[in-house]
């Protein structure tokens, strides 16, 4: 176990956004929650993966939503993590139980800034590991759901004050459309924690190291923009990446929230090498399929990542602007998503794409 200064908390939530392939929620609001905990003066713990205790009880608190632009995010910031708050006490009730310690559901400021908050804020061990090693639009999209751990019971808190608690569903993607339906009723996002998972479970379904790679990644970009270096060249050197393209954003990206989710598409007109090439990035919530002149260049799972040209912060969606002159980087996929079983979980057909998955060694 270690504890984290308000630096390395910086760092892991800056490469969870630049992994977090344009979702995963707000950098400023994850680190605004972080550093509220911090000054009041709570301490934010790390569990190493071969510290967590095998008949010990954790789960994943976070938020399930849409994205829109930074203009047009709520004047009152009424999502401050109460209902995130709510959601775990009323598992634990439900479950007579206290967690051990807390997972991050997925890559991304956002959230993983809400699940270190709320581990300070309620004394509990921040686990170094991840349920999806990017960020994802769905509930089933997770390593749980691919090594068969049960999503239920999970409970979900509003900013009204509401309180569900949901002790089972057919599939995941029950949970997913019983709770986005929540989300969609309640300014586009609610508060959740589900997928309590003994400790010895939990070490065979999640990404180990996953946090401590991701400060991996924050930090090089940091120092290097500090030392007057490249700051993308150190994201790809930290996270073994590839250059996809460096473009222009043609106009703002066209986007649009429907039923729960963001969906839009990023348009590039190449410069540098890429002049005279035309890339397009379309997601829902994420990232998910990426075009260099109309042939397909990258699809989930693995990660296709906006980052601003000049100093490699992370660009989530919607927010690329007409003008910006971006870079898009391909990371590698955990090897979880790579297994049969998870294929046909993540792929471009869910999304509608009559294509096979392209990977970045491809």
């Amino acid at each position: 176990m270690r504890k984290l200064d308000l630096q390395e908390l910086k760092d892991i939530m800056m490469g969870c956004a630049i992994l977090g392939t344009g979702g995963g929620g707000s950098l400023a609001e994850g680190l605004s929650v972080v550093e509220h905990e911090w000054k009041s003066g709570k301490e934010f713990k790390m569990l190493d993966f071969d510290e967590i205790e095998d008949e010990a009880y954790y789960a994943n608190p976070y938020y399930c939503g849409c994205m829109v632009p930074e203009e047009q995010e709520l004047e009152e910031d009424i999502f401050d993590g109460t209902d995130i708050a709510l959601s775990l006490e009323a598992l634990e009730k439900y479950m007579q139980t206290s967690f051990h310690g807390v997972v991050s559901i997925e890559y991304g400021a956002g959230n993983t800034g809400e699940v270190m908050a709320i581990a300070a804020k309620t004394g509990k061990y921040i686990v170094d590991a991840d349920a999806a090693g990017r960020a994802v639009p769905e509930l089933q999209f997770s390593t749980y759901y691919v090594t068969g751990q049960p999503i239920t019971p999970l409970a979900v808190g509003t900013i009204y004050g509401d309180v569900v608690v949901i002790p089972t569903v057919k599939e995941d993607s029950r949970a997913e459309s019983l709770t986005r339906s929540m989300a969609v009723a309640t300014n586009g996002a609610v508060g959740m924690t589900d997928h309590p998972i003994k400790g010895k479970d939990l070490k065979n379904s999640v990404i180990p190291g996953a946090l401590s790679h991701a400060q991996k990644v924050g930090q090089a970009r940091r120092e290097a923009e500090n030392s007057g270096k490249n700051p993308v060249q150190a994201i790809l050197e930290a996270a073994n990446g590839k250059l996809l393209f460096t473009g222009c954003a043609t106009r703002q990206t066209d986007w649009e929230n429907k039923d729960g989710f963001t969906f839009g598409d990023i348009y590039l007109e190449g410069i540098e090498e890429y002049r005279n090439h035309e890339a397009r990035i379309w997601y829902k919530n994420e990232n998910m399929m990426m075009w260099v002149d109309d042939k397909l260049r990258l699809t989930c799972p693995d990660l296709i990542c906006v980052v601003d040209k000049l100093t490699g912060k992370p660009i989530t969606n919607p927010n690329c602007k007409e003008g910006m002159e971006l870079y898009v980087l391909g990371f590698h996929c955990h090897d979880l998503w790579k297994t049969d079983r998870a294929l046909e979980i993540l792929n471009p057909r869910f999304f509608g794409f009559d294509v096979d998955c392209v990977f970045l060694e491809d």
